[in-house]
């Protein structure tokens, strides 16, 4: 996502909460709380034993002092920005960090995993954390925080922070499209469905446990990844349309979703954020957002990078991640394949 992108959509979801009049508390933000895959994972998979971890070159080459936290991301993710749009720390923090405070959780946490989904099965491909175990986390979270801060204002944060979902494609790309057990069960359109009715659920256990300002971020067309795009038999190098209609599909159906959350959970605001048309814009027209490449990826081949592969063949990383180089670049801060 180009930069003009990423601020807009952010001074839009920053207007929506702060702003708006809305049945749940406007115009605070008290924290930052995060679910999902490597879109939002600060770095909880350098504490499990997995191999989807993002903890070496060039990961972290644009973040503070070049580390590599453990983001599957050259800089900071969407929900680091968010967070400073809040009047936040610039970063949210991952919760299995044993390097971070309560006190510095309390302004934010992350509960991501990078290579998981919304079906369980999808996590235990690559033996990382399952949504459910997140929302488990949670709940110890809130606990720490009770202890930490005092009930009442234990309370105060969960319920004035703001909850971000950004969870769904390796559903697709590391699950239905490469193992046979899903497809046997469903059609893409039923899986989709099956999906969805696990979005749900999780918006709705997190309210239970006091969410009240939820944004649910929608699919990306997943089907222009580079991973995507090699692995393209009938067209080698272009978009998977058959990829994205799904994400299309699932898209249309979580905004429905929303809706219908909106109307059954009494306090409650909950969000859908629209990345599908804004990605598809800079790919439709990338010269125009400052991009010379939206085909291969910006770090390993280009062709198949995420993760380990990422570490391989590293002259072929693209120079300046803002820049691109004429060779190697993707859609903005992340220099591996959505995961």
């Amino acid at each position: 996502m180009s930069s003009e992108s990423l601020c807009y959509w952010l001074l839009l979801l920053v207007a929506h909460f702060s702003l708006s009049p809305s049945r749940a508390t406007a115009g605070k933000v008290s924290a930052i709380i995060v679910f999902g895959d490597s879109t939002v994972d600060a770095g909880n998979n350098n504490f499990i034993p997995t191999i989807a971890k993002g903890n070496f070159p060039p990961y972290g080459r644009d973040f503070d002092g070049g580390v590599a936290t453990g983001r599957f991301s050259n800089g900071r993710l969407a929900t680091d920005f968010f967070s400073e749009a809040f009047g936040l720390p610039s970063s949210v923090p991952a919760y299995l960090d044993p390097s971070y405070s309560i006190d510095q959780l309390a302004m934010g946490v992350s509960f991501a995993s990078a290579g998981t989904g919304l079906d369980d099965l999808t996590a235990k491909i690559a033996s990382v954390i399952p949504l459910r175990q997140q929302l488990e986390y949670f709940k110890e979270y809130k606990e720490r925080l009770k202890l930490a801060k005092g009930e009442s204002m234990a309370k105060e944060i969960v319920a004035e922070a703001l909850y971000v979902f950004s969870i769904g494609t390796n559903d697709f790309i590391l699950n239905y499209f490469v193992l046979p057990l899903r497809p046997a069960q469903y059609t893409a359109p039923e899986y989709v469905t099956y999906l969805i009715g696990l979005a749900d659920a999780a918006v709705r256990d997190a309210y239970d446990l006091g969410a009240r300002k939820i944004e649910f971020t929608g699919l990306a067309p997943f089907g222009c990844v580079p991973s995507a795009r090699t692995l393209n038999h009938d067209e080698p190098g272009e978009c998977n349309e058959e990829h994205n209609q799904l994400a299309m599909r699932f898209n249309a159906e979580l905004q429905e979703a929303v809706r219908k959350l909106n109307g059954d959970l009494a306090g409650a605001q909950v969000v859908y954020a629209e990345t599908y048309s804004v990605v598809s814009t800079i790919i439709a027209n990338p010269s125009f957002y400052g991009f010379e490449n939206v085909a291969q990826g910006c770090c390993g081949t280009g062709l198949i990078e995420t993760s380990v592969l990422c570490g391989l063949d590293r002259p072929l990383t693209c120079q300046d991640a803002d820049k691109a180089d004429p060779r190697r670049r993707q859609l903005r801060a992340s220099p591996g394949a959505r995961r």
